[in-house]
C-alpha cells in the first residue's frame, strides 16, 4: 500500500505523455472523485473539474499552453471555480476560491499519482484561448490545468529540489 507520505514524496511534474495510451473510465473516475472530496472553506465547494478526452475538444484547448509534450496527452484536467460560490471572511472580505481550488487540485494530482498516472501542475497557459476553448460563462475562473495520462517512455521529469525542513518550520 502507498503512503501518503510516499506519495508527495515520489510525485513529480511529467513532461512527455504516452498520446496511444488513454486511461480507463475507472481510474479517470476515482482521481476526479478524490477532487470532490477536497475540503473547502464551510464545504462550499466552488469548483468544477473539466475532463477533456474529446479530440476535438483536446484540439481546441491545447493552442492554450504551446509545449509539444502538453500536445501528447490524452487528456487535460482543467479545474475552475465560481468566486461567488466561495466562503468570504466577514471580518475583511477575503475570498478562499483560490486556497479551495489549490487543495483541490493537489488532491487530483495525488490520486492521479497513486493510479500510476502522471501529472503536470499549469498555471502558465492563455487563459482567454482556454475560456473560448471551453466556452466558459462569466462567472467561471480557470484556476490551473493539467495533462493527465501515462508518462512515455521519454518523458522529462526535474529533480525534486526542496528547502531543508529547518527553513520552512518554525517551532513556537
Amino acid at each position: 500500500m502507498t503512503t501518503l507520505h510516499n506519495l508527495v514524496e515520489t510525485r513529480k511534474s511529467v513532461r512527455g505523455y504516452d498520446a496511444s495510451r488513454p486511461v480507463a473510465p475507472e481510474i479517470l473516475k476515482r482521481v476526479l472523485d478524490a477532487g470532490r472530496l477536497a475540503p473547502s472553506a464551510k464545504n462550499l465547494q466552488p469548483w468544477k473539474f473539466l475532463l477533456v478526452s474529446s479530440p476535438g475538444m483536446l484540439a481546441k484547448v491545447r493552442p492554450c499552453y504551446e509545449r509539444d509534450w502538453f500536445h501528447e496527452a490524452p487528456h487535460i484536467l482543467v479545474v475552475t471555480g465560481n468566486r461567488a460560490e466561495a466562503w468570504v471572511r466577514p471580518s475583511d472580505g477575503w475570498n478562499s476560491l483560490e486556497t479551495d481550488l489549490a487543495i483541490a487540485m493537489d488532491h487530483l494530482i495525488l490520486a492521479a499519482h497513486a493510479e500510476g498516472l502522471a501529472t503536470c501542475w499549469i498555471s502558465a497557459f492563455d487563459p482567454a484561448k482556454l475560456r473560448e476553448a471551453l466556452g466558459l460563462g462569466h462567472a467561471e475562473e480557470v484556476f490551473a490545468i493539467t495533462p493527465l495520462g501515462y508518462a512515455s517512455a521519454d518523458a522529462q521529469t526535474r529533480p525534486k529540489i526542496r528547502k531543508p525542513l529547518d527553513e520552512v518550520v518554525r517551532h513556537l
